[in-house]
């Protein structure tokens, strides 16, 4: 092969080799893709020039899996939770917002993540949509429409228990670290070839604060991946365990949930698995539970708390 052939092959195949190697670093760590940068530029593979590119992308993308600080992780969510708010107005019922918090505040106690940086915060959403949010750092937005569909405290504690769930194991910070792996291969694909304008800064700059759209689509729009929604479910009953409450209301709320919800939905239909798929995969994993106690003290605060919702 000529020369020249090389050097053509080279920016041809150079994208794809970018994106093979940000892999690799995810997987198997900078130093790796490092290696085989130089590696790729002394066979002529690749040009100096792109292998200098690939490894400051490697240490980018390393950089993005590294934690995020518990004062960032909460106004990251501030941001999101801001979003969600703009799109749906607060339901401004004293009573009913107060009875969701303690609840709240009472069962993210005896999660895995008992504190965050800012606190855990409930908010009810004047939507009749079926539908809930957890935004980073605890805060959490449930619906009028799905609290219809819970018939007893022990539901509605379901319901907050799975969005503690997403909260406690940072499913929204996953989100946010992939658009910035985005992020850092657009940065590696523009170092290579030429120093930054002021214009190429800018355009960046954009990319990554479109990081915050990306998770409050994620939310709204696409949800979160199946094996996500199974942690967080599993994730409640176990908080529903440790509070006192029958994890039979999780099970029970998803039945209600499948008999109200349109196939083919812009709500949970649209951004969580079908209720089915969720009743099988806890069942799988857990014994059967008894039925809820409706006749508690608990159901009659339940009722006159949430009347009229």
């Amino acid at each position: 092969m000529k020369k020249s052939d090389s050097k053509k092959t080279g920016f041809i195949l150079y994208p794809v080799i970018v994106l093979a190697l940000v892999s690799m670093t995810i997987m198997q760590g900078c130093q790796v893709v490092t290696t085989a940068a130089k590696v790729g530029a002394m066979t002529g593979v690749i040009t100096e020039r792109q292998a200098a590119g690939i490894e400051k992308t490697a240490v980018a993308t390393e950089k993005t899996q590294e934690e995020i600080t518990p004062s960032q992780e909460y106004y990251i969510g501030r941001t999101v939770a801001a979003v969600i708010t703009n799109k749906y107005k607060v339901y401004q019922q004293d009573r009913a917002t107060q009875y969701i918090n303690t609840m709240g505040q009472t069962l993210a106690t005896v999660s895995d993540l008992p504190e965050t940086f800012g606190g855990y915060h409930f908010l009810i959403l004047d939507s009749d949509e079926i539908n809930a949010f957890a935004a980073p750092g605890g805060l959490i937005f449930i619906s009028r429409g799905l609290l219809r569909c819970c018939k007893t405290e022990d539901a509605a504690a379901a319901v907050l228990a799975h969005e503690i769930g997403h909260v406690a194991y940072r499913h929204g910070l996953n989100a946010i670290k992939k658009s910035r792996i985005t992020s850092a291969i657009t940065t590696g694909l523009l170092e290579a070839g030429k120093n930054l304008t002021n214009s190429q800064v800018a355009e960046l700059t954009t990319v990554f604060e479109g990081s915050i759209q990306d998770i409050t689509s994620t939310l709204i729009n696409s949800g979160y991946s199946r094996a996500f929604e199974t942690q967080a479910d599993k994730g409640a009953v176990e908080i529903l365990k440790r509070a006192g409450y029958n994890p039979q209301g999780l099970l029970d709320m998803l039945q209600t949930m499948e008999k109200h919800m349109k196939p083919g939905g812009l709500d949970f239909a649209k951004t969580h698995p079908a209720p089915k798929a969720r009743i099988e995969s806890i069942n799988e994993s857990f014994s059967s539970f008894p039925p809820v106690d409706e006749s508690l003290k608990r159901q009659a605060r339940f009722r006159r708390a949430l009347a009229g919702i």
